[in-house]
């Protein structure tokens, strides 16, 4: 996917929607990719759809996965 490409390339890019997360937009709108930067590595928290109900997505992530 393109859009995993652009974040890899240029994670600070996009603009935080909540705490740490970020969102970049597909060009196959209304999608979005929500992730985190993380000290290694870039973490893809969801797969929203930009017409559902704002903010729906946060009841799937409650909590990011531990290190350990």
């Amino acid at each position: 996917m393109d859009a995993i490409f652009r974040i890899i390339q240029s994670p600070t890019r996009w603009a935080v929607v909540d705490e740490d997360i970020r969102r970049c937009l597909t060009r196959k709108f209304p999608y979005g990719i929500l992730y985190t930067i993380e000290e290694d590595y870039v973490l893809i928290l969801a797969l929203m759809h930009c017409s559902r109900e704002p903010g729906y997505w946060k009841e799937r992530v409650k909590e990011k996965p531990s290190d350990g």
